[in-house]
């Protein structure tokens, strides 16, 4: 009788049912043990809800912004003393039905591919129980809703559970008025005046797509500007457009409490300052789901934050226990959490596999404009860990963006000296997300600034500007060798 491997994975993101979906391609007996339903975060509290939600605050501000300049004429009933005002709204309510309807119906396409695909699905947390048995085998205890429990047997674990909100002592969420970002989607109004608490990522994507909807926005940073973590000419241009569309950018000023008094909500910073609003939305970060799983027991090695230690190809210290996405504090994207599972089971099972490389991988920020990013950043330019040289073009140049009113973003392109090899990138722009794409491509594939540089693009069109940036690369570096 031919041995089938067996493989348990404990969170159900895209970590774990990509990871599921490998593993079981490869002839292995796959259990996905699994709590709130497949997706994970990203698809029921995270991605999806936010970038549906963003998706509707994305009309709303090319509306505003645009039709005026484009051209369009919005007959209503506005008095002519108000003609200034509002002529389109939202109803959160029924944009909040729709972000939930979506986000369960993605997660309910993802367990049919992963059951499909001959994985089981058992609702419940698990567990790590012990070390490594003597014929090389882990115990994984699993405990369902009503508290029966379940010992699985394995020959591989690979724990993908993720991360939550982390909050501040003195600024608990309550779901109501003070909030984090996997309560917002129960409002059925619009927050009349919204203070947002941090200016990551999240913070800044929630505060854009609000300011949008219509909410009178108050971003709270602790650092010099919005997303630290970012390009800097890429932030620049971000916090201009907001403080232009009327958010209140309140940089260098540390959030200490928030608290409710009556209908409002009281913000006390950490200058003394107090500053009030109809709502609170608290985005200072997560902390990975690794607590009472039995890890370090198992001898799966944590770091101070709480993260799983990872090798390149998702290994844990404890020999056949794998991780995966948020819960190794890698990089908290869902195409990475996917990758490390993929590679996981890639290498568990004896198929090729390559180790993680970062430098490959492409992000965005879906606020408005996007930002995305690929390969080496400015900040490792300017830090000498890399020899490159940069261009940048303005959209403001480009035809289609003249066309389309785009007055703010612009490309930026780092290539290598001698070979103009293209090392980094990043696309401020409306769709950013789409148009890195080249740019990756050319990353992962190591290709030249001439040789983007001689590829067809459209005219006109957005994608033209990536060529433009290459063909001034390639040349300076012509200049540069004569």
């Amino acid at each position: 009788m031919e041995y089938v491997t067996r493989i348990v994975i404990i969170g159900g993101g895209p970590g774990g049912y990509e990871a599921a979906l490998v593993a079981a391609q490869l002839g292995a007996e796959v259990t996905v043990v699994d709590a709130d339903g497949l997706g994970g975060a990203s698809v029921l509290t995270d991605c999806v809800p936010s970038k549906t939600l963003i998706a509707t605050a994305e009309v709303m501000t090319t509306f505003d912004s645009s039709y005026e300049e484009l051209g369009i004429i919005v007959a209503d009933d506005t008095p002519p003393m108000e003609q200034a005002a509002r002529v389109v709204g939202v109803d959160l309510g029924k944009v909040n039905r729709r972000v939930k309807r979506l986000a369960l119906a993605q997660s309910h396409d993802i367990t049919a591919s992963v059951t499909r695909a001959g994985a089981r699905v058992l609702r419940g947390r698990g567990r790590l129980e012990g070390m490594q048995a003597l014929d090389g085998s882990r115990k994984v205890v699993v405990r369902a809703a009503d508290g029966t429990e379940e010992t699985l047997t394995a020959d591989a674990v690979l724990i993908a559970t993720g991360g939550h909100p982390r909050e501040l002592p003195d600024a608990r969420p309550d779901g109501e008025r003070i909030l984090n970002w996997t309560q917002v989607y129960d409002l059925n109004e619009l927050p009349e005046e919204l203070i947002v608490v941090g200016s990551g990522v999240t913070g800044a994507e929630f505060a854009g797509a609000y300011q949008a909807l219509g909410s009178k926005v108050t971003l709270v940073s602790s650092r010099d500007r919005v997303l630290p973590g970012e390009d800097p000419d890429a932030a620049a241009v971000l916090e201009d457009v907001f403080r232009r569309r009327g958010m209140n950018v309140m940089a260098r000023s540390r959030a200490q409490s928030a608290k409710r008094v009556g209908d409002r909500v009281e913000v006390t910073l950490a200058d003394g300052r107090v500053i009030t609003g109809s709502h609170c939305l608290m985005a200072v970060g997560a902390i990975p789901n690794s607590e009472g799983m039995g890890l370090e027991e198992a001898g799966v090695r944590l770091r101070e934050s709480g993260h799983i230690w990872t090798d390149k190809v998702s290994r844990t210290t404890s020999p056949g226990v794998y991780a995966a996405g948020d819960v190794t504090g890698v990089f908290a994207l869902a195409s990475v959490a996917a990758m490390q599972g993929r590679i996981a089971m890639y290498h568990f099972l004896g198929d090729a596999v390559a180790p993680l490389n970062l430098k490959t991988v492409s992000s965005n920020v879906f606020t408005d404009p996007e930002i995305a990013t690929v390969g080496y950043s400015q900040a490792d330019v300017d830090a000498g860990k890399i020899d490159a040289r940069v261009v940048k073009l303005p959209l403001l140049r480009n035809p289609r963006a003249k066309m389309q009113g785009i007055r703010d973003g612009f490309v930026k392109i780092f290539c290598r000296p001698g070979t103009g090899i293209v090392v980094g990138g990043v696309v401020v722009a409306p769709r950013a997300s789409e148009l890195i794409h080249p740019i990756s491509i050319a990353v992962d594939n190591n290709l030249t600034v001439e040789q983007i540089a001689n590829a067809f693009t459209v005219y006109p069109s957005l994608s033209g500007s990536i060529a433009e940036v290459a063909r001034q690369l390639h040349t300076r570096k012509a200049d540069a060798e004569a």
